[in-house]
């Protein structure tokens, strides 16, 4: 029996690698024939490293500028000539000091956080001869419009008086001029993809500093200043590389990342796309389920969100198109019965039905993941003499658990 395990993380406890690990402890340990293939997915944002990795990308290492200035270690991943790049490796809200010491960033240090970091990620993607690079962004301290990453890549922001701008997003309201003669120039023979699935403009009331600035520390006035500081950026970068820079702000995604997604569309040309869409394509999961009696996906909260294109309804609709029995696992759901069937979930099993409090799913989530795996392996026990012929592809497949 082919099962294929292809999971999101289960985010503060497990990441997608590990579900996958215990899982597949539990459906051994009932023991069968059972031939298991293990694919960590994402859905653009956190874990999307780990996804590039288990699907035979190797991992790099560069030394990088984190989102308060002090160095960090920021991985990246290579496969060929392309390269993956989680952005909150190297400029990520989990990387601010006040963070790291288990506390929450001020407005003042919001308004100084910079994408520095993953333009120098960028930089060293190239420098291993990667020219297509997937921009995974999510998670990211900065509200800098992406200056940050351009700046990494060699631009310049000046002022008035023809001095470097400091880091961060409220600098960039003295901006006068930036100076792209030292612009990376392998940049022009490279593609960029932003993998996400946020779809704010860079300014204004849906924009960058007022939807994600307070989740980053900001206070109301700071995001106004930061507001119009972007808008700044937005005219001055017009005034060197045209109107696009302008209709830039408007484009869906910008306002992603603290408006990285801003950069990344006006100045890197990059063609915004669903996270989930980008890491099942690069892990070539549709391929993979080929012959799978049985997909098991999931994530830790399986809600309302799941259902607007996170991970497991992106694998739910590729075992689909293979013909493959889909179940879910999740550390819990606040979804009703006919709406994880109508999503294509033929069981889902919630950690939350095996301990009913919440802090020890997520501390014990991994025996309790191996506990789940047991429960699906005994259901398949029971179903292994059953088979039904799927009537589009004539393939045979496993009866629904």
């Amino acid at each position: 029996m082919r099962i294929v395990i292809a999971p999101d993380k289960f985010k503060g406890s497990l990441s997608a690698s590990d579900v996958c690990m215990h899982l597949e402890i539990g459906l051994q340990a009932v023991g069968g024939n059972l031939d298991i293939l293990r694919i960590p997915v994402a859905d653009g944002g956190e874990g999307t490293l780990d996804a590039a990795v288990g699907s035979g990308f190797t991992r790099r290492r560069a030394t990088v500028t984190g989102p308060a200035g002090d160095p960090v270690e920021a991985d990246f991943a290579v496969r060929g000539n392309e390269a993956v790049i989680e952005m909150a490796t190297a400029s990520g809200l989990a990387l601010m000091p006040q963070v790291l010491l288990g506390g929450q960033p001020d407005s003042v240090s919001a308004t100084t956080a910079t994408s520095l970091g993953t333009g120098q990620l960028i930089l060293a993607a190239l420098d291993a001869g990667c020219r297509r690079i997937i921009l995974g962004v999510g998670g990211s301290a900065n509200t800098d419009g992406g200056a940050g990453v351009l700046q990494g890549l060699g631009a310049k922001f000046l002022d008035a008086d023809g001095k470097e701008l400091s880091a961060g997003g409220a600098a960039l309201g003295r901006l006068n001029t930036i100076d792209f003669s030292g612009f990376e120039p392998r940049l022009k023979d490279a593609r960029f993809v932003l993998a996400s699935d946020v779809d704010n403009p860079l300014l204004g009331t849906g924009g960058a500093a007022a939807v994600f600035g307070p989740q980053k520390g900001l206070a109301q006035q700071d995001i106004d200043t930061l507001d119009s500081a972007l808008a700044r950026f937005a005219k001055v970068l017009a005034s060197e590389i045209g109107h696009r820079a302008i209709k830039a702000t408007e484009a869906p995604g910008a306002g992603a990342a603290g408006g990285v997604g801003y950069a990344a569309i006006a100045v890197l040309a990059a063609k915004r796309r669903p996270g989930i869409d980008v890491v099942l394509e690069f892990t070539g999961l549709a391929e993979r389920l080929a012959g799978a009696d049985l997909v098991i996906t999931g994530e830790g909260s399986l809600d309302k969100q799941s259902l607007l294109g996170k991970t497991p309804l992106g694998v739910a609709r590729a075992a689909a198109a293979a013909g493959s029995p889909v179940v879910a696992v999740c550390g819990r759901t606040t979804l009703a019965r006919r709406e994880l069937a109508d999503a294509g979930f033929q069981e889902t099993y919630a950690l939350t039905g095996l301990e009913s409090d919440v802090e020890t799913c997520i501390a014990q989530a991994g025996r309790l993941l191996e506990r789940v795996g047991e429960q699906i392996g005994r259901r398949l026990e029971a179903t292994i003499p059953a088979r039904t012929v799927h009537p589009h592809k004539g393939i045979a497949v496993r009866s629904p658990l």
